[in-house]
């Protein structure tokens, strides 16, 4: 199935979707993907609000913010969420989870691009409207909408062991 229409699946039923993907095997390279899109994804939508910062403060310019959120969202987030998923890993290791350190990963890495459409809606509230009330309420949600995603992964992930 397409990516974008697991995506909306996960809205629905996140352990399905997940289930789904464990039983089609390790596949790290599918993991690193999902990741390094949803790195991209969180990266583009933080581009209004960086054109926005730019405008207002002329200090810094937009190539230079560009390239800190750059540096932030494509090398040094994966690494935080790798050591992240194995944190997650190793504390539902001690709690009773029969999982692996992949489908640990793959919970965290698919969380993040599920709600991956939810930031890109974010980051245009915080390009054209900025802090507010909006901003709370949607900061809330897509917040909330990952911790969901991420919990119902793990929970399928630690309960149903898939692989190695």
């Amino acid at each position: 199935m397409a990516v974008t229409t697991e995506i909306i699946r996960s809205y629905r039923a996140p352990r399905d979707v997940l289930r789904q993907q464990l039983h089609a095997g390790v596949r790290e390279d599918r993991a690193l993907v999902y990741l390094y899109a949803a790195c991209l994804i969180i990266l583009v939508s933080r581009l209004p609000a960086l054109a926005r910062q730019a405008h207002l403060d002329p200090s810094v310019p937009l190539e230079a913010r560009i390239g800190g959120a750059l540096l932030a969202w494509l090398f040094i987030m994966p690494l935080v969420f790798y050591a992240l998923a194995a944190v997650s890993h190793l504390v539902a290791r001690m709690l009773g989870g029969q999982g692996n350190w992949y489908s640990a990963r793959l919970a965290l890495f698919w969380a993040l691009l599920a709600s991956s459409p939810l930031w890109l809606l974010l980051g245009l509230i915080d390009g054209l409207i900025a802090a507010g009330p909006a901003r709370g309420i949607v900061g809330a949600v897509c917040a909330a909408a990952f911790v969901t995603f991420w919990a119902a992964g793990l929970r399928e992930t630690e309960t149903a062991p898939v692989g190695a």
